[in-house]
Formats: structure tokens, C-alpha cells, sequence
């Protein structure tokens, strides 16, 4: 129901986009998240976004880097990466939201599958 793409490898400093298409059912009327899984580390958040794109949330280590958006017509999530640092290397997951502002994972109704992201030194 969720589904990423855009992952891959990357050079520290470098950009990438993510994608997450979603069913309606799982998207419709939903905040919708990134979270992420380091090597040895436990699944963290990332971003948020409100139903109407008007709120977002960031983890710190990531504001002014990263940007979340959405949209709706097309079912859809994305979170732009710049300056990209090597410890951003971790699987990235979408996840549907139980209600906004949630940042645990058990707050997460739906989970992407998940998909690479890989920065250089």
C-alpha cells in the first residue's frame, strides 16, 4: 500500500528525492512520515507532513537539509535530500501517520517496504 522509490547511492554533499505512492485508502485524509533505519541502529524519525501540506515536522538532524511534501492528487509523498552526509546511509521507510505530530513508531499504521539510501565519503 505503500510504495518507495528513488534510493541509491549518493556522494556526501549530494541530492536525492524519495517517493512514496500510496493506495488512497491508506493516504486519504492522513499525515504521512519518513522514517529511517541506520546499520545497527534503531528505526528513527525523520519527517511529517499534514493532510493539507500546511504543517511539517523535522528531527533535527535533518532540518534545512530535508523537506517533505506531498501530493494529494497523485497520491503521493516525497522528501528531498540535499547536502546529504554519510550518516544519513540507512533504509528509508514512508509510513501513514496515526494522527499528527506522532513520532514513535508505534505510531505508524502503515509501513513502506523500505528502499537504500547510500552516501560516500
Amino acid at each position: 500500500q505503500l510504495v518507495e522509490s528513488g534510493g541509491g547511492l549518493v556522494q556526501a554533499g549530494g541530492s536525492l528525492r524519495l517517493s512514496c505512492a500510496a493506495s488512497g485508502r491508506t493516504f486519504s485524509s492522513r499525515s504521512m512520515g519518513w522514517f529511517r533505519r541506520a546499520p545497527g541502529k534503531e528505526r528513527e524519525f525523520v519527517a511529517a507532513i499534514a493532510w493539507g501540506g500546511g504543517a511539517t515536522d523535522y528531527a533535527d538532524s535533518v532540518k534545512d537539509r530535508f523537506t517533505i511534501s506531498r501530493d494529494n492528487t497523485k497520491n503521493t509523498v516525497y522528501l528531498r535530500m540535499n547536502s546529504l552526509k554519510p550518516e544519513d546511509t540507512a533504509v528509508y521507510y514512508c509510513a501513514a501517520l496515526r494522527g499528527w505530530a506522532q513520532r514513535r513508531t508505534g505510531d505508524v499504521d502503515y509501513w513502506g517496504q523500505g528502499t537504500q539510501v547510500t552516501v560516500s565519503s
